[in-house]
């Protein structure tokens, strides 16, 4: 697969080289703190450093990555503070989509949410990939069925944030599972116009997810202090 980007012009390299390295990131392949090398990044997807580098400055300037004196470039940390502003934001935003999604639900959309709930109660066998996907789509059929163009824009735009929550979240112990048994009961509410339930179901699954993450970047704390 690499040795086809040789093959490529400069510009598709370029792209496709941010974007394996930003997608790495929001699915924690690359999580806060580790180092990204242009060498050896380079050398695993067969192409120069040009591509790698330039991906790395357009990353550090999204804030993704940052430049340590002595170390290079490491995926950056999300503050605590950060994390607890960006939650209360999807909070009200989730909710709101969770009870509008509620109030307008359709036949047409509840065969969807059909659908997808029979997806979330057969995941045995899933990889985590593909846990992580059904994540994604859960969330996106929600925001769709709120039938709110813009608030479906807003929250399209804290994607980024959600990934890299959802899967570093999941590095605590049986929080992959409780999320997407969360995200099943979410669904069933909304799917049967159980508005207050909905807004009830998404509120404690935002806060668990909170939680989680924030629990995460502790056991980040604590390894770097040994």
């Amino acid at each position: 697969m690499q040795n086809k980007w040789a093959q490529e012009d400069l510009l598709s390299i370029r792209e496709r080289a941010y974007r394996y390295l930003k997608d790495m990131i929001l699915d924690g392949e690359y999580k806060a703190g580790d180092r990204l090398v242009e060498r050896e990044l380079a050398e695993k997807l067969s192409i120069s450093r040009t591509p790698i580098r330039e991906a790395l400055f357009r990353l550090e300037s999204q804030g993704f990555v940052k430049t340590v004196p002595r170390k290079g470039v490491v995926v950056e940390r999300i503050s605590e503070e950060e994390v607890i502003e960006v939650f209360t934001i999807l909070s009200s935003l989730e909710v709101l989509a969770s009870k509008l999604a509620a109030q307008k639900m359709d036949e047409r959309t509840q065969a969807e949410f059909d659908g997808m709930i029979e997806k979330l109660q057969n995941l045995e066998g899933k990889t985590e990939e593909e846990i992580s996907q059904l994540h994604l789509e859960t969330n996106k059929i929600i925001h769709t069925a709120a039938k709110s163009p813009k608030l479906h824009e807003i929250l399209s735009g804290l994607t980024d944030y959600i990934r890299i929550f959802a899967n570093s979240s999941y590095e605590t112990p049986g929080r992959k599972e409780e999320s997407m048994k969360e995200h099943l009961e979410i669904m069933k509410a909304v799917r049967n116009k159980e508005v207050e339930m909905g807004e009830y179901l998404t509120k404690i699954h935002i806060e668990n997810s909170k939680k989680a993450y924030i629990g995460f970047l502790n056991r980040l704390k604590e390894k770097e202090q040994r």
